[in-house]
């Protein structure tokens, strides 16, 4: 029932917008456009005021972001751009000229603000560091549709991760880390080695054929190496960390679960083979190839966010601890609370 609402609202919201939009096309493709400068105003304030407006009014009190508002100005700035002839396109070039230049440094100050504003809030948290990826989405989630924040949000981490944050992270006494006893690193390290080989090889045999395919392949082949790199430099940046009341489990920005202690049947040292079934899963995207030293074991099921926010159902669950003994001991003596 209430999907069946929130479906019908979703097609108003977008729906009324849209008619908008295709019947200023229409009018757009019309004779009576040519040589009526009133007509030309008023179409291009439609496309960039009037709708924008009536989209606003729609959304304002629904769990869209408000700020999704700006999305729909520029839709309406690249429709007139495309389907208003050449020489009706004054009012529409003044906007270019001015408005665009003054929504992108405002764009950007809001989302500086907004991710200072978080780290901030986390940095007064006692016992707790700022996690970017973590602040990022927050800030995200205020200013882009909820579709788009993870696959955004995952972009922009790699980036961060692998180019601009090299700080040493401090672990904290509630922290435990993954990635140093492990063979993670150096196996995503292989990956980038066998990337650009293959890079290199593949363009020089592309390049008789077709420059453009093999400049295209090489772009493609460069940004996958920039996806690994950043993953790997995220994997000593999100340590696994044990809260009051529940265990947020990491593996860089790839995966990650936040699971309350209520939820957790037991947790045991063993490097045991899994059984594999639908509802077993390994915190590492890797699976056996990284192998575990620790299993988790939940009394129900609890989603496995990944890239991009792809989601695994799971209530076993393998992972990597570099401390296993120190992380076992933590666990079962904040469990002790829950049984």
């Amino acid at each position: 029932m209430n999907a069946t609402i929130r479906l019908n609202r979703n097609l108003i919201n977008f729906g009324i917008p849209l008619v908008l939009l295709g019947t200023l096309i229409l009018l757009m493709q019309s004779s009576f456009l040519n040589g009526n400068d009133t007509l030309n105003f008023a179409i291009t304030a439609d496309l960039i005021l009037t709708v924008p407006l009536v989209y606003f009014l729609l959304v304002r009190k629904t769990e869209i972001p408000n700020t999704t508002v700006i999305p729909v100005m520029i839709i309406g700035l690249l429709i007139g751009s495309y389907f208003l002839p050449q020489e009706s396109q004054a009012y529409l070039s003044i906007v270019k000229t001015c408005a665009l230049p003054v929504i992108e440094i405002s764009i950007l100050t809001f989302v500086i603000i907004k991710v200072r504003t978080a780290v901030k809030t986390y940095k007064e948290l006692k016992s707790s560091t700022p996690d970017f990826y973590d602040t990022l989405k927050k800030v995200c989630s205020e200013i882009l549709p909820k579709k788009l924040v993870l696959p955004f949000a995952t972009e922009v981490a790699v980036f961060y991760y692998g180019f601009v944050n090299w700080k040493t992270r401090e672990i904290n006494e509630n922290e435990f880390t993954y990635h140093k006893n492990s063979g993670t690193p150096a196996l995503f390290g292989g990956f980038i080695m066998i990337i650009g080989i293959e890079t290199v090889a593949l363009h020089f045999l592309l390049v008789r054929w077709s420059i453009v395919a093999a400049w295209i392949l090489t772009a493609l082949s460069v940004y996958a190496a920039i996806q690994v790199f950043g993953f790997t430099k995220s994997l000593t940046q999100r340590p696994i960390s044990i809260s009051q009341d529940r265990l947020t489990l990491k593996y860089g920005i790839l995966n990650e679960v936040d699971i309350p202690f209520s939820d957790i049947d037991k947790v045991e040292l063993s490097r045991k083979p899994l059984k594999k079934n639908e509802l077993t899963k390994t915190l590492s995207p890797l699976g056996e190839l990284e192998g575990h030293n620790v299993i988790i074991h939940l009394k129900k099921e609890h989603g496995l966010v990944g890239l991009y926010g792809m989601k695994k159902r799971f209530n076993l669950l393998g992972l990597h601890i570099d401390e296993p003994k120190e992380f076992i001991e933590r666990m079962e003596n904040a469990l002790q609370r829950y049984i």
